[in-house]
């Protein structure tokens, strides 16, 4: 047990190791390649908590709040306006098109560095509505103990998530151990500016939307090869281990099913954030794992510090 601690010794863990020793021994039949060894993670709801709404949503909402003094003229256009009156009833109901915008005022015209600060300074401050806890201490202490376990033995561990590219690569490496070229997320256009010391702008042309069949596209495009194991918690992430399993050779899907209102949140089929349906109807016959948050884990959260 000392390679996954944080994980009671059920099923699903036993899956795990015995898939890594399967295809890490040499002389086994199902042995991979280390080039090969490749491990895709989906990160909201898979690798941090996404309740009660995504957590880079919510960064975006207080960006909107920051900057509302430099846009007096949010007051009384919508969504700004929502989001400045805290009325999240109609923001929700706008969907997309209450997001989109949001999303564009608070990541484009700025450059990579600044957007980097950005989020980091948020990381800092913000605090979660329900937990009081910072964001980034709303990982899942498993799931950094299980990207260690396979690092250890040879995969490669990487980020495909919905969440933007630029976001992710601000802390990821210090929270999960992952360096930001290895991360896919959604992402919106560049653009090289020059003078004393050139950078990169952000800009809001989208480009991916890396949810769904967005998620094998982009790891095609960044990675060139079909991964050996993925892990995810939505039907956003039915895909992504729907390719992964397919291929040819060993191959291992498993879905985190949040289970666990005690100690996190306990959501699936109804949820408006993480909806995870189609994923569980089909699981078995896929021979996908589903990590029972309840059952499988003996912790959920780092301790707090």
């Amino acid at each position: 047990m000392s390679d996954l601690p944080s994980w009671r010794d059920t099923q699903a863990r036993q899956a795990i190791v015995d898939f890594v020793q399967r295809t890490t021994t040499t002389g086994s039949p199902e042995f991979v390649a280390a080039g090969d060894r490749i491990a895709v993670f989906d990160n909201d709801g898979t690798l941090w908590s996404e309740q009660p709404l995504y957590f880079q949503f919510l960064f975006a909402l207080d960006r909107v709040r920051a900057l509302a003094a430099q846009h007096p003229e949010w007051k009384t256009i919508e969504p700004y306006k929502w989001v400045i009156d805290n009325d999240m009833k109609s923001l929700v109901a706008a969907g997309e098109k209450g997001l989109l915008p949001i999303i564009a005022a608070t990541h484009a015209g700025v450059t990579t560095e600044q957007f980097t600060d950005i989020v980091r300074d948020w990381l800092a401050d913000a605090r979660h509505p329900v937990t009081r806890r910072r964001y980034d201490a709303m990982v899942f202490k498993p799931m950094q103990e299980l990207m260690v376990f396979l690092r250890a033995n040879g995969y490669g561990t990487w980020i495909v998530s919905g969440g933007g590219q630029e976001f992710l690569r601000a802390w990821v490496e210090a929270t999960y151990g992952i360096p930001p070229q290895q991360v896919i997320g959604s992402y919106a256009g560049l653009k090289y500016v020059t003078g004393d010391r050139p950078s990169i702008m952000k800009t809001e042309q989208p480009e991916l939307v890396d949810d769904h069949a967005g998620k094998p596209v982009g790891i095609q495009r960044f990675l060139g090869r079909r991964p050996v194991m993925a892990f995810g918690n939505s039907d956003g992430d039915f895909e992504m281990l729907e390719w992964t399993t397919t291929g040819e050779g060993p191959r291992f899907g498993a879905l985190l099913h949040h289970t666990d209102g005690e100690r996190e949140f306990a959501y699936d089929r109804a949820s408006m954030v993480g909806k995870l349906d189609r994923g569980l109807d089909e699981a078995a016959q896929r021979g996908w794992v589903v990590i029972d948050m309840a059952r499988d884990w003996e912790t959920v959260y780092p301790e707090a510090t």
